[in-house]
């Protein structure tokens, strides 16, 4: 057993004094209970730790090659999406399990306990299925197990370049699925997923409006069982204008008025969306999954987050495409695009929650449902993923409550103070360091230096 002695703790009923917490051999949060005399590691500040609800692992390689202006005077996410089809062109499986390594230590030193892998690089260069269908997978799998993150695996179904059903082309073809592929890919993933640790989860994920059908809609949520939904919808404009083209409806509107969305939804990005499509989603209990490093990065747009959040939507975060990963400033750039949109300040507080409070249990709650991850809050019974601050330095001032967490998230030295990070009573994170950080480091700077740079 394991026990953590904290200062503060936040707890579902508010912020609590002196607490201790013993996480079981299970991996779960056995007791909390009063501070008592005992041997147990000290916290100044015990968090529960979020689900990172969204990445792409492999282009975490790709940070800092996309930033040069190319031939289209008008570069855009579109352009962007060209560069890295070359890019994972050059990927082998060794690949990946490497550089989802350096993505899932990372995540861990920043504050994120697990992770939901929103998986489409299935096959190999070409569409070529591997041998084994669920090579890929596997790797992702690997990955988790060797730095010691919680999963979620969300195998990915993607059909087609388009609504129009067009053929997938270059790159995109190692995504490529048809319906009856992807349930037996599934199958494979799921089995691998069953070897990996006792809170690794699996999911569904057909990509998107535009590249699936629903036929492929059909097979997919055929395959959930108890697991996730998750599904980009409304990103671009030119995403809804295609859509809207095709169905007859905006792609937020299509999907609540043809598919019964509810909790076991997460729905990523909703950059593009109405009063009304924000309301409506709002309403069905689904996760709104934000990647706000990304949007900007990708000039995406901004997500409605006063109305969403007014009309109680559940929200999460993720890191998405990997250029920068950071929980805490994941959160600031969500709550500073509220900001500049509306030239306003402390957009997402409450009267009774300050911004910081605010941002950082809706995406502690909201990844735990997003993942399906019995986490999220500092009871007994859930997974014991958490974050141990410290307080004691130049950006914390021994502050308290909210306004340490306002300090985390606004200070821009969050990161600094980070000393611990459990997932699922995995103890990975000591002094600010994973655990095995410098082999993870060394594979990955090699494996970025042979793929080299030219795309």
């Amino acid at each position: 057993m394991q026990i953590i002695e904290a200062k503060q703790v936040l707890t579902p009923k508010g912020w609590k004094a002196d607490l201790q917490v013993h996480i079981g051999d299970d991996g779960r949060i056995e007791r909390v209970r009063e501070r008592g005399a005992s041997s147990a590691l000290t916290v100044d500040l015990l968090l529960p730790a979020p689900t990172n609800l969204h990445s792409h692992a492999f282009q975490r390689a790709m940070s800092g090659l996309t930033e040069a202006r190319g031939p289209d005077p008008s570069d855009s996410f579109w352009t962007w999406r060209r560069l890295m089809y070359r890019y994972l062109d050059q990927l082998t499986p060794d690949h990946v399990q490497t550089i989802a390594e350096m993505v899932f230590m990372e995540m861990l030193e920043t504050g994120y306990a697990s992770v939901a892998e929103f998986h489409y690089l299935h096959h190999g260069v070409g569409g070529a299925p591997y041998t084994n269908q669920a090579e890929m997978s596997e790797r992702i799998v690997a990955a988790a197990q060797n730095t010691g993150i919680g999963l979620t695996l969300l195998p990915v179904l993607y059909q087609f370049g388009g609504c129009n059903k067009r053929a997938l082309e270059g790159g995109q073809r190692r995504f490529g699925c048809t319906p009856d592929r992807f349930v037996e890919l599934h199958a494979q993933a799921l089995a691998a997923i069953k070897k990996g640790g006792a809170d690794f989860s699996i999911g569904v994920a057909p990509h998107s409006l535009r590249a699936v059908d629903e036929d492929g809609l059909a097979a997919t949520l055929s395959l959930t069982g108890e697991g996730p939904i998750h599904m980009h919808l409304a990103e671009q404009i030119a995403e809804v204008e295609e859509v809207q083209a095709h169905t007859g409806a905006r792609p937020t509107k299509w999907l609540l008025e043809n598919y019964p969305v509810d909790a076991n939804w997460c729905l990523i990005h909703c950059t593009q969306m109405s009063p009304d499509e924000t309301r409506g989603l709002a309403q069905t209990g689904a996760v709104a999954g934000l990647c706000p490093i990304t949007e900007l990065s990708l000039g995406d747009g901004i997500f409605n987050g006063i109305q969403y959040l007014g009309e109680g939507g559940a929200f999460g975060v993720g890191s998405d495409s990997n250029i920068h990963i950071s929980l805490f400033d994941e959160l600031r750039t969500l709550e500073y695009s509220q900001r500049l949109r509306d030239r306003s300040r402390a957009a997402l507080a409450t009267q009774v929650k300050s911004t910081g409070r605010v941002l950082f249990e809706g995406a502690v709650q909201g990844g735990a449902q997003a993942a399906k991850r019995a986490s999220g809050e500092i009871i007994e019974g859930a997974w014991a993923d958490l974050i141990g601050i410290s307080t004691d330095n130049p950006w914390l001032c021994s502050r308290q409550g909210d306004t340490a967490l306002d300090s985390l998230i606004f200070g821009g030295h969050g990161n600094d103070c980070i000393e611990h990070v459990w997932s699922a009573g995995r103890h990975m994170v000591s002094n600010g360091l994973h655990s095995d950080r410098e082999r993870i480091m060394r594979a990955f700077q090699s494996t970025v230096e042979q793929l080299g740079q030219d795309i």
